[in-house]
């Protein structure tokens, strides 16, 4: 089971992709409802990630990168973007929640202008380190 893992860590950031942009295409069309529900689940399918990601990780260590050439410093530019701002998302998924949740939509809309947008990149730049390092054959 531990071999898939990294599959099912591909599609929890896919599907957490899709609840974000459907969560700010609610938001934009005013639908608070659908908005909360989408964001909550993203919120929920990251935690499922986080949990899938780490027990990966804890059974197989650190998986090396084998592609070489000019590819290698663009996978590690990606996956140092990707590893500092996916340090800063939760506890700021957090806090906006916590703000949204208490009524503060002032201070939730002005948090949420810097998190989703890094929520979204980190969400799709995991789909591509996943794509670069499992499923790309480095002949």
């Amino acid at each position: 089971m531990t071999e898939r893992l990294p599959d099912i860590n591909a599609c929890l950031n896919f599907l957490s992709l899709v609840l974000l942009s459907a969560g700010y295409r609610f938001i934009r069309a005013k639908d608070i409802f659908l908005h909360r529900a989408c964001m909550a689940a993203a919120f929920a399918v990251s935690l499922l990630f986080m949990a899938s990601y780490l027990t990966y990780h804890a059974r197989a260590g650190s998986v090396p990168f084998q592609g070489q050439g000019w590819i290698r410093p663009v996978y590690f530019g990606i996956l140092i973007s990707h590893s500092i701002l996916a340090a800063l998302v939760p506890p700021l998924a957090v806090a906006a929640i916590t703000r949204a949740w208490k009524g503060n939509i002032p201070g939730h809309v002005r948090l949420v202008r810097f998190l989703f947008p890094a929520w979204v990149y980190v969400s799709a730049t995991g789909i591509a380190v996943y794509w670069m390092a499992y499923r790309m054959s480095w002949a």
